[in-house]
């Protein structure tokens, strides 16, 4: 009943998500890289669409290994300068004059046309049931992404028979950036180069991390209540 239960709740976020405009699919899973923590073919068709003359040079190099080599490249910018810096920044591919940029923030003024037109070229996507890691089997229940890169995980648990607290234990013991005796990075949940933030969901509650440190980690409130803040325990 529990999983029953999860198993809807979690396809109603995914459902809604998509009718604002997120790219989803029950079985894209397998899009997934493990070892990168990307969706190297969302990368592909982001810097195909907004920076056409950038991967057209890429291209004359590398040819069809041109995906891979610019999700590695990626990976490393991720793991050195930190998710943060890349999304504001880009990152540098060997070959380019200019950095790569990884998404396009919504621009202030609807004048710039090509700035609209990179705008409208980002891909959101979420994504079920992703087995994130190389060493293990372990999933997490919903991943979002753009452009090919993590920036949030989310453990979604039923009120009927879990609570918000079971998600948040759940990251902190089953979650973690290290694994093994020789404290192997896990590229999506390390900190500066993986998810941005990670998500404790249930159908009443919200906690957010931004690092997880094992039981160290700290969760913060994230509830938004309902009809602009009625209704949740923090106003009232």
């Amino acid at each position: 009943m529990t999983l029953h239960r999860e198993i809807h709740f979690e396809a109603e976020i995914c459902e809604r998500m998509a009718a604002l405009g997120w790219l989803y699919e029950v079985d894209s899973a397998g899009r997934y890289d493990r070892s990168l923590a990307l969706i190297p073919e969302d990368l592909q068709a982001w810097v195909k669409a907004s920076q056409p003359k950038a991967w057209e040079t890429l291209q004359s190099s590398h040819g069809t290994l041109t995906t891979q080599v610019l999700a590695e490249r990626l990976r490393k910018a991720l793991d050195a300068q930190g998710a943060l810096d890349v999304l504001r920044h880009g990152f540098d591919v060997l070959g380019l004059k200019q950095p790569v940029a990884l998404c396009q923030f919504k621009p202030a003024l609807a004048m710039n046309a090509d700035l609209q037109a990179r705008y409208a070229a980002n891909r959101l996507r979420v994504v079920r049931q992703v087995h994130y890691s190389v060493h293990h089997q372990n999933s997490l229940d919903l991943v979002l992404f753009l452009n090919g890169m993590p920036v949030a995980t989310v453990e979604v648990k039923s009120h009927y028979t879990q609570s918000l607290e079971d998600a948040v234990y759940q990251y902190k013991t089953d979650r973690l950036p290290k694994f093994g005796p020789k404290n192997a990075p896990e590229p999506l949940l390390s900190f500066p180069g993986g998810a941005l933030v990670h998500f404790a969901v249930s159908n009443r509650e919200a906690a957010m991390a931004t690092r997880l440190e094992g039981l160290d980690t700290v969760f913060l409130p994230f509830n938004q209540g309902r009809d602009g803040g009625a209704g949740n325990p923090a106003k009232e």
